[in-house]
């Protein structure tokens, strides 16, 4: 089976030494197996994501010499095709309309951070039927409704990545204690959850292997999970380490002072960013 891989940052700001590192370990991952790198923007956030950041990307990926393969793919352009995925859950009694507040359910379907605690629903609107919809009502998973419509079909995933190596095992009462009911979407609003969109890219891009950093394993159950209700295949993952800086944060957008324009601009060399990130 060939190897494809991917690289998928948000336009919502510049590239930092951390983006540079994912971006270089997947490109070299993909080239020594003969594999293909593609290149996604993940702009499902209409309100951050810009143009000129996604210019800044492209320019920054091809002054690192990487060369990713074909078009690039841009899910902003497939929002109405993952909510029209995302509907066929309901007549399979997998969703609820949830009604609790815009900034809660906004923050629910984000990319997760490193540091920020995933808040696991409690169910208040779990009760509520798809025949109760109400115009601004998000879609929301029932976690244990999926276990029971997988019928205690094995959920595994393979890890590759130094800190998880191996299969892991997904268990159904881990799983409603530490992901709970996930906000999939929103209707009406061209709002859906970053790891529903992810997961529906990688099967229909064929991706094999997911290469990207450690503070995104903790969302892979649920991706897998998506996957197995859809009947999607399931890609390897390897998660690595995050770049950090000098207290042992994790890199951000904002952190200007690492962002690769930066070095760019006061004379690095592509094999210099390479030797910075440890991957020279």
């Amino acid at each position: 089976m060939a190897f494809v891989t991917r690289f998928a940052p948000s336009p919502t700001g510049p590239l930092h030494l951390g983006h540079a590192y994912s971006a270089i370990l997947a490109h070299d991952m993909a080239r020594a197996e003969g594999g293909a790198f593609l290149l996604r923007m993940e702009d499902t956030d209409l309100e951050r994501s810009k143009p000129e950041w996604e210019a800044l990307i492209r320019e920054d990926i091809a002054w690192l010499d990487l060369k990713w393969d074909g078009p690039i793919h841009r899910q902003s352009d497939h929002i109405g095709a993952y909510n029209a995925r995302l509907e066929t859950l309901g007549p399979r009694g997998l969703l609820y309309p949830c009604s609790c507040t815009r900034g809660d359910i906004r923050a629910a379907l984000s990319a997760p951070q490193e540091g920020v605690p995933h808040l696991v629903y409690p169910g208040t609107c779990r009760h509520r039927p798809m025949s109760d919809r109400r115009p601004g009502d998000a879609l929301r998973l029932d976690i244990a409704k999926a276990f029971a419509a997988l019928n205690a079909q094995a959920l595994t995933f393979a890890e590759t990545g130094p800190a998880h190596a191996g299969t892991h095992r997904i268990d159904a009462a881990a799983a409603k204690a530490t992901i709970g009911d996930v906000v999939l979407g929103r209707k009406g609003e061209n709002i859906v959850a970053y790891f529903l969109a992810s997961a529906f890219d990688d099967a229909d891009q064929k991706i094999t292997h997911v290469i990207r950093g450690e503070d995104l394993f903790d969302f892979t159950p649920v991706q897998v999970i998506l996957l197995r209700l859809f009947g999607l295949p399931v890609p390897t993952y390897h998660h690595h380490p995050l770049i950090r800086d000098d207290q042992g944060k994790r890199l951000a957008k904002r952190d200007d002072a690492r962002a690769i324009r930066r070095y760019r601009e006061e004379g690095a060399t592509p094999q210099g960013i390479r030797r910075m990130v440890g991957l020279a």
